[in-house]
Parts: C-alpha cells; sequence; structure tokens
C-alpha cells in the first residue's frame, strides 16, 4: 500500500514518551490559524510512498527508537488510517510502541482497526468552546470529545494537548474548561499546555500563504507556568 509521506524526524522527543520515530503524513481536512506544517495540508503526488518502504525506513532507527517508539502526525494521519495500520503492523511486530498525534476529526472503520493496535493517542483539543472551534480551525469541540469517548471505550492511553495562543484561548477559565472537559475520561494520562510559537513564518512565505497570526505575540514562558498550575 502506498500513502502520503512528508517527512521521517528521526529522533523526536517531544512526541510520545522517549526518543522516537516521527512520521509527518499529508492531508489535513482543519485549517488551524497557528498551524506550523501548513506544508502537510495538501496531498502531493511526489511524496507517495510506499508502506514497506517507509516501515524498513524506521526499522533502520531501531537501536534509537526500541525504548521510545514510532509516532504518526501530520497533518492528519487519520486521513490515512490504513495506510498507518499497514506500516505499524510491522513495526508491532518488533513491539515498538506506536503512537498517533490526531484532531479527532475522523473516525471510521480504518481509524477503529488502527486505533486497536495503538499505545498512545496524543489528542489536539484546540479550543474549549464550539465557536472559537469552528473559527480558529474549522473543525468541531463535539467531534473531538466524541473521539475522546471512543479513546476511553478502547480504554488507549491518551494525552492531550492543547495550543494555548495569546487573545485566543489563553484565559484561565478556558484552561479550567479542558480540564473540565478532560475529568470524565480515565484514558486521558496527562494534558500538555503547548505555547503558541512562531517558527512557521518563513513556511508560511515560502508557500505565498498568508500567517494569520503573524503579529501576535508568541505565549511566554512565566504565562505558560501559570496556566499549568490549573491543570
Amino acid at each position: 500500500m502506498r500513502g502520503y509521506v512528508h517527512s521521517l524526524q528521526s529522533l523526536g522527543t517531544v512526541d510520545g514518551p522517549g526518543v522516537r520515530a516521527v512520521v509527518f503524513l499529508e492531508g489535513c481536512p482543519l485549517r488551524c490559524v497557528y498551524c506550523h506544517n501548513p506544508d502537510t495540508w495538501e496531498f502531493k503526488e511526489c511524496d507517495l510512498c510506499d508502506s514497506d518502504e517507509l516501515a524498513e525506513r524506521i526499522l533502520r532507527l531501531y537501536p534509537y527508537i526500541k525504548d521510545g517508539g514510532v509516532t504518526f502526525s501530520g497533518g492528519e494521519p487519520l486521513l490515512q488510517a490504513e495506510f498507518v495500520r499497514c506500516v505499524a503492523e510491522r513495526l508491532k511486530k518488533r513491539e515498538l510502541h506506536i503512537a498517533i498525534d490526531t484532531s479527532g476529526m475522523i473516525y471510521n472503520g480504518s481509524v477503529s482497526s488502527l486505533l486497536d493496535i495503538c499505545d498512545l493517542v496524543l489528542l489536539d483539543i484546540k479550543m474549549t468552546d464550539a465557536e472559537g472551534y469552528k473559527k480558529y480551525t474549522g473543525g468541531s469541540l463535539s467531534d473531538a470529545v466524541n473521539f475522546l469517548k471512543i479513546l476511553d471505550e478502547k480504554g488507549i492511553d491518551t494525552w492531550i494537548r492543547h495550543v494555548v495562543v495569546p487573545g485566543i484561548n489563553d484565559t484561565e477559565d478556558g484552561i479550567l474548561e479542558l480540564k473540565k472537559i478532560a475529568s470524565p475520561f480515565k484514558c486521558v494520562k496527562k494534558i500538555e499546555l503547548l505555547p503558541f510559537k512562531k517558527l512557521c513564518i518563513e513556511k508560511y512565505k515560502s508557500l505565498g500563504i498568508e500567517f494569520a497570526l503573524s503579529d501576535t505575540p508568541e505565549l511566554s514562558s512565566e504565562r505558560l507556568n501559570e496556566l499549568n498550575k490549573l491543570i
């Protein structure tokens, strides 16, 4: 099977436990105003990759990632759930830990089958109100929460991730609402608040896309620490 693969990061340390290979897949149904990877939004024929070939590339890193694992990110990896499952099944034979970084906007039979072999899901809950979710991402808070319910039913360990953007979702009430959303679910093992950064601006320029938050300040470490105390 072939899939659209943007890139492979060999030694990642922030997308799951331990040292990991991180696979960035192409295609995304959302358009988050703070997205760091606009170059993964669309499928590109030149980036088609065979599942066995990708698995082999990842397994070359086995000595370095055997105590960490592999994370499939994007873009939105669940757009290519069957392809990801083909690769993940090969990796599971070597007992590698498998994580999926997703917005939770897609759920079907292929996604369900993929989740059944996953060890961890990094679920991006982007806003804590329905209006803001639609306005700033094009997605749905209810879809994200419904996906979280599925993860809970399947008993899959989940880390909730939330990018905090000054002037958009950096209020204490918003962070407390995030905690409230997560609290009923036993599968949630961690809530990660990620500070808004603007390292992506050059990508937008090279693609000829306007970055809507170019004038928005980055979140300070002091403010991040204050909000983390609420979690």
